[in-house]
């Protein structure tokens, strides 16, 4: 996975009217999930732009609000990539991945993003983009490939999970498909749906009428 490095801010004011006031100045809000469990009530020092977030009545979770700079994290956003981003908040180095964004339906600003720390022993789920390598049988015989599935889940470790996803196809026959449990790649764990198709070679019009020619003779 490539790596993004990035600059952002402890964020301590959380209402609406100071969220207005950020973006009037290109910022952006965001949150980074995924930090340390705690006992609650929790009774130690919280840095700069932290919280507990409740999960039950015995624990909670820290998290980060933080802003970051539009035009900083323009690249990180309007890519097909994935990254692991290493967050620079107040001189600490905090390595995320992003795993939402909210956009305004209208202008297609983005809104909020939300980061999720990884740590190196603990597995994450992440979607991956799918990359089809080869010339399949399918398609030299006049059929035609299609991509069903863009971007998989995976399970793994933030190290193990790669840029893409290279799934060959040169084998797959006219009107054959590949599945996810079709699918292996050493290290992650495939979490979408098996029988998801996530590639297929249709028959065209031109390649069903070959195939009757074929048959009538």
């Amino acid at each position: 996975m490539k790596t993004f490095k990035l600059n952002a801010q402890p964020r301590v004011e959380l209402g609406k009217k100071s969220v207005k006031a950020l973006r009037k100045e290109g910022k952006i809000p965001a949150v980074i999930n995924g930090g340390a469990i705690v006992e609650l009530p929790y009774s130690g020092t919280l840095k700069e732009g932290q919280k507990v977030v409740a999960l039950d009545e015995k624990r909670g979770i820290i998290t980060t609000d933080i802003t970051v700079a539009c035009e900083d994290v323009r690249k990180l956003i309007y890519t097909p990539d994935i990254f692991e981003v290493d967050i620079n908040l107040n001189g600490e180095e905090i390595k995320a991945v992003m795993k939402d964004l909210q956009f305004q339906p209208v202008k297609d600003t983005v809104l909020h993003i939300d980061f999720l720390q990884v740590y190196p022993d603990k597995p994450i789920v992440m979607e991956v983009p799918v990359q089809i390598e080869g010339h399949a049988e399918g398609v030299k015989a006049g059929g035609k490939l299609t991509l069903s599935m863009r971007k998989l889940k995976v399970k793994a470790v933030y190290s193990e999970i790669p840029e893409r996803l290279v799934v060959n196809v040169d084998t797959l026959g006219l009107g054959k498909s590949l599945a996810v449990g079709d699918l292996h790649f050493e290290g992650l764990e495939l979490m979408n749906a098996k029988n998801a198709v996530v590639c297929a070679v249709q028959l065209t019009r031109a390649a069903r009428g070959a195939m009757a020619k074929a048959n009538e003779k």
